[in-house]
């Protein structure tokens, strides 16, 4: 890492699927000379997307990690994926990201995942810039996607944030002879034009004055980014007024000040695939981006208690010197050592370091550091990792994605990394019984390595169920057992992963009091059940001062009605609730941890068999985009699959249908609409919420 902190930029790319994230990051690596050839993502030769599969299928599966230099400073790039059945790829990036790249297609503008993982970054409060790719297509409208960007995400968030053009592409300027509008964009910031050779002349960039016929069509964008900057800083704007012209390195410290406080996204334009307007976007990563130096101190909670009722909250500056802590982000299973991806917050880690694990108590032992490059480990110079870095960790045992390692003297547990439920299941069995507990090997360090992806046994069937949040997801885990572990495995056909709820508040009391042969037994214990649609899962809280007991009554309780709350009538997961403790009751020598379990599950057969039980169904957000001849066919399908229309658009000669339709009836759809639109059409679909289920499956 470079010795200067505030030369790094830790940033992530993230969009759509198919707007150009991993050629635009081809194309950085190159250009920053840590590449010495563009990889095709069509030809399965990209740097980032290494995996088989991920060649294969020509889209991003895992985030992958590189580093490259520009300017003096530092890039630590995360490409993501855009299929919305890997977001906790991006949801575990970002969380950890200073910055972030977002990449748009200028033919189709912003699409579904494109507000998706915009929400993940504004959860995060990442500054941003924008890259909209692909101008030179046709059917690409950089003005038209350039105002969906300010619609859509900026102004739908509720924020102040604004975005202003730093480069245009030629065509909005006006025409200049022997100027390839293809391949020349309009450097707003230096009135300047920028012409992007081919591989000919070795992609050669070249800057050229600005020709007088495009001054009018230059000066309204420009004057449009001026004044916007000028909202956010009053001493640019007093030096406006009394120099009449600012200059671009006083454009650019307006424009940096205004991106980290989250006012301002500068937007980029260009073409990776053929090299052009890539450039400048670095030069955007280091002049607007953030270093962890402009972050604001990472907080978190120190332990006080055993019991952890005592909390308070404790912030640690990305300063070498402080005490170390750092947030395990993405685990990689390998054969031999599992590869543990770290984002140091403060301090100083060296491998042969014991840290320890706030929320298991464990102390792990990190035996080695290596810096990330895609596919490959590069050794740490010096052997040690400071506050600011991404590095790989091996010799960590007993921790899970979203855990915190920090020095032992000074604890502090990070923020952990909240992820979907999953919404699609489906049975799998080894071919041959005798690989029954390597299946269950495998499926437990896949569960280590993906947080959406889960793994049980059905207490009816006794058949193994997988989870995930898509057929793609199953189909990729799938593939990965065959692959990777040599697991020959059988798969039945996908199920929905139902959830249940309550539909009615209810207030229950649970009692144990019986005489067994320990000698008495008893516990009591009050509750509230309310059905809460905002809630995700089981959220548990106290209206009692639970700190009045015994600490080893307290973790029973708490762990108790965590343990009941968890599964309802039907045997599903309860989800969208909310459990309340109103009272406990225990005397000394005859409360015990069974007995309070037992209280507790008193309580939830009573309160499960009053409260009217609910089934839930997942209910997907669905973006279709089809020719308009094919509008209706593909409207009539939606209809018949109990989907219900939210809008409708035109953009260009496509026409775009946003509906709310229950996955249950989304299997096979892409077969139906390949075969409605003649092949033509192309839809995404994202989880959006649980809602009662009104069609259950025979099988239920």
């Amino acid at each position: 890492m470079n010795g200067k902190m505030e030369l790094v930029r830790n940033i992530g790319i993230i969009a759509h699927i198919d707007a150009g994230k991993t050629t635009t990051t081809e194309r950085i690596l190159f250009f920053s000379g840590t590449s010495h050839r563009m990889g095709e993502v069509d030809d399965g030769t990209t740097t980032t997307d290494f995996d088989p599969e991920e060649a294969e299928r020509g889209i991003t599966i895992y985030s992958a990690c590189v580093t490259t230099t520009w300017n003096g400073a530092t890039v630590n790039i995360i490409d993501t994926p855009g299929h919305v059945d890997f977001t906790a790829e991006v949801e575990r990036s970002l969380r950890v990201l200073d910055g972030a790249l977002v990449v748009f297609s200028a033919v189709e503008g912003v699409e579904a995942q494109s507000e998706t993982v915009w929400r993940q970054a504004d959860r995060y409060n990442v500054p941003r810039i924008c890259f909209i790719n692909k101008i030179d297509r046709v059917g690409a409208d950089f003005q038209r996607t350039f105002a969906e960007i300010e619609s859509r995400l900026c102004r739908s968030s509720g924020s102040e944030r604004q975005i202003i053009a730093v480069t245009i592409p030629l065509a909005l300027a006006g025409e200049v002879d022997g100027c390839d509008p293809r391949r020349t964009i309009v450097d707003l910031l230096n009135r300047r034009l920028l012409v992007f050779a081919g591989e000919e002349e070795q992609w050669k960039v070249s800057d050229h004055a600005l020709p007088e016929i495009l001054s009018a069509g230059v000066d309204e964008w420009r004057t449009r980014l001026v004044e916007t900057v000028l909202q956010f800083d009053d001493e640019a704007m007093e030096l406006y007024f009394a120099e009449e012209e600012l200059s671009a390195e006083q454009l650019k410290k307006s424009i940096r000040s205004a991106t980290l406080r989250g006012l301002i996204t500068p937007v980029f334009a260009g073409t990776a695939l053929k090299c052009v307007g890539v450039q400048p976007v670095l030069d955007g990563i280091v002049d607007f981006l953030p270093s962890p130096l402009d972050r604001p101190p990472v907080q978190g909670l120190e332990p006080s208690s055993p019991g952890g009722s005592e909390l308070k909250i404790v912030s640690r500056s990305p300063d070498p010197k402080a005490p170390f802590c750092g947030l395990l982000f993405k685990i990689v299973a390998d054969k031999h050592n599992d590869l543990y991806f770290m984002r140091v917050y403060s301090g100083t880690v060296s491998s042969g370091s014991r840290m320890v694990n706030p929320r298991t108590g464990k102390k792990e032992f990190i035996t080695r550091l290596w810096h990330i490059q895609a596919d490959s480990r590069e050794k740490i110079d010096q052997d040690s990792a400071q506050a600011g870095e991404i590095v790989g960790v091996v010799g960590v045992k007993d921790s899970v994605t979203g855990d915190t390692l920090c020095d032992p003297k000074s604890q502090i547990i990070l923020e952990q990394i909240k992820f979907p439920e999953t919404v699609i299941s489906m049975a799998v069995e080894p071919e041959t019984s005798g690989d029954k507990d390597k299946l269950e090997l495998v499926l437990s360090r896949l569960g280590l390595q993906d947080p959406t992806f889960a793994a049980s046994i059905d207490q009816d069937s006794g058949q193994t169920i997988i989870s995930g949040m898509g057929e793609l997801h199953l189909e990729v885990l799938k593939n990965r057992m065959q692959r990777d572990f040599n697991l020959k495995i059988r798969v039945h056909k996908p199920r929905v992963t139902y959830k249940e709820t309550i539909s009615a508040e209810v207030s229950v009391a649970g009692v144990f009091d019986k005489e067994t042969t320990a000698g008495p037994s008893f516990a009591a214990v009050k509750l509230r059940l309310v059905p809460a649609v905002d809630v995700v899962g089981v959220e548990i809280s106290s209206e009692i001062d639970i700190r009045q007991f015994p600490a080893i009554h307290r973790e029973a309780l708490l762990h108790a009605v965590r343990d009941e709350a968890q599964t309802g009538v039907q045997g599903f997961s309860m989800t969208q609730l909310r459990v309340s403790i109103m009272d406990f009751e225990h005397r000394a020598g005859s409360t015990n941890e069974t007995a309070i379990y037992a209280a507790v599950g008193d309580a939830f057969q009573s309160a499960l068999q009053n409260a009217v039980p609910a089934i839930l169904e997942p209910v997907m957000k669905l973006e279709v985009t089809c020719p308009e001849d094919s509008t209706g066919p593909i409207q009539s399908d939606l209809n018949s699959r109990r989907a219900i229309v939210t809008g409708t658009e035109v953009r260009g000669d496509l026409h775009i249908i946003e509906a709310e339709v229950p996955l249950a009836k989304m299997f096979g759809y892409s077969s139906s609409i390949r075969s409605l639109s003649q092949g033509r059409a192309s839809y995404t679909m994202e989880p959006l919420r649980y809602a009662p289920a009104t069609d259950l499956p025979d099988y239920m």
